[in-house]
């Protein structure tokens, strides 16, 4: 049994069991997360993607630090595209942030489990989660970004979109659709060549192509604090100003978790259906294989089944 007053106080021990429940049981957790709900949306969440290989999670790291000297108190979850159960990407996250520990800015990895659009499943709990134990803002690192890949602006108030020199893909990826999320577009490892030439070609895409206010772009290398320390404090500033519109942020942002709840149960209950197993699903099909039934049809006896 986890205590909420443990979690509360930030011992690291429960807020750790809380995740772990979170992601690995769910129906066990709902009952946590009940009591947990009330306290929760008014951390800052922000959102950092971008293209593998842009340095994300050192900079996350150097960033976070920034963050805890600036008086708030930051934590990071980072969502790992790899196994949950052979750790992968997990432990070269967790040992490139290994100096966050000295600042007691808490870090944990979270298995992706397949989910679409670079987004965990259990994300929002977890985020909750760490708001409870009194972290802000929360920093969630994506496994990355391209065309459809953007969910994490459904989620994030504040999304910093992450570039590097030696990420060749990094105009096509611009061009693909990030310049639609972005709040802060970083070129990571500045101290690179081709970072100049990369710099402006992302401050003329958001030029053009930006549809949000104030965007701005900044150079950033873990090797120079200041370029850190620069992107923590503009990070600081939004925060504060996005402030008032907290509110509705997090109403629109509920309101997006809802549909992700009910389409995803009803994905489950179409999964079950369309069983071999299940006899009417396989009728259903043998009569479109007959040319009795059209595909639409056939959609719509099986929608049926879903009920």
């Amino acid at each position: 049994m986890i205590a909420l007053a443990d979690i509360k106080r930030s011992n690291r021990g429960a807020v750790a069991r809380a995740l772990t429940l979170v992601e690995n049981e769910p129906d066990k957790a709902r009952p946590m997360l009940r009591k947990m709900f009330p306290s929760c949306g008014k951390a800052a969440i922000i959102g950092v993607t971008g293209p593998a290989g842009a340095g994300k999670s050192s900079l996350i790291g150097k960033t976070a630090i920034h963050m805890a000297s600036l008086g708030m108190r930051p934590a990071v979850l980072a969502i790992d595209p790899t196994s949950h159960i052979t750790g992968g990407a997990i432990m070269g996250d967790r040992a490139r942030m290994a100096e966050l520990d000295e600042h007691k800015i808490y870090v944990r990895s979270i298995a992706s489990r397949g989910s679409t659009g670079a987004i965990s499943a259990s994300l929002r709990n977890c985020i909750r989660v760490l708001e409870f134990a009194g972290y802000n803002p929360i920093i969630v690192e994506s496994v990355g970004a391209g065309q459809t890949d953007v969910d994490i602006s459904t989620i994030a108030d504040i999304t910093v979109v992450t570039f590097s020199p030696n990420t060749g893909d990094s105009i096509q990826a611009i061009k693909a659709g990030l310049t639609e999320i972005g709040d802060i577009y970083v070129v990571n490892k500045s101290d690179l060549s081709g970072a100049g030439q990369l710099f402006e070609s992302v401050k003329e895409f958001i030029t053009t192509s930006s549809r949000r206010e104030g965007v701005v772009a900044l150079r950033t290398s873990t090797k120079r604090p200041a370029s850190t320390a620069k992107l923590a404090e503009h990070i600081h500033r939004l925060i504060k100003a996005i402030r008032p519109a907290k509110k509705a942020r997090y109403a629109q942002s509920l309101e997006c978790e809802l549909r992700d709840i009910v389409l995803n149960k009803f994905r489950e209950r179409a999964t079950s259906v369309m069983s071999k197993d299940n006899a009417a699903y396989t009728k259903c099909v043998k009569s479109m294989h007959d040319g009795k039934t059209d595909p639409h049809d056939a959609a719509q006896k099986i929608l049926r089944l879903c009920k």
